[in-house]
């Protein structure tokens, strides 16, 4: 039977291996796939602000191109090129979300360890106090004999 500490010792093992083998994909910028990119630079990007911008922009180009449709149908390709534009920055900035979505899940599922471990502690300090009265009571029942 596999005692707690190896069993922990096993588990700390699979996740030093897990954490060893994730590696770093580069996400191109979207210059380097020739778009222009319509959201601020930098570390600091507010993701829901731009999200928020970019799908306002969007909402727009789409009544702009229904009005363009009607109006001047032959005119309808540069408002295609805008939305499509529009349309590559949300995917770029939605991808640029993924390590911050892994990084945030990865410190779920660490902190769920951390709880249930600290359950199973609390559990093995509960039962070794009741194994420890009964060892007690069994050695006082022996000394009265």
């Amino acid at each position: 039977m596999m005692t707690l500490l190896q069993s922990l010792h096993c588990q700390l093992k699979e996740l030093t291996f897990v954490l060893v083998e994730i590696t770093l994909d580069v996400l191109p910028s979207l210059e380097e796939q020739g778009v222009r990119q319509l959201y601020s630079k930098g570390p600091n990007v507010d993701f829901k602000k731009e999200l928020r911008s970019l799908n306002s922009e969007l909402q727009l180009h789409i009544l702009e191109l229904a009005d363009i449709l009607i109006e001047r149908p032959s005119q309808y390709a540069r408002r295609i090129e805008e939305i499509s534009t529009v349309f590559k920055n949300l995917h770029h900035l939605l991808n640029s979300l993924h390590p911050h979505q892994a990084r945030s899940t990865l410190i779920h599922i660490m902190e769920l360890q951390i709880k249930r471990r600290k359950q199973a502690l609390e559990d093995i300090k509960r039962r070794r106090e009741v194994a420890q009265r009964i060892l007690n009571e069994s050695l006082a029942t022996l000394d009265g004999h």
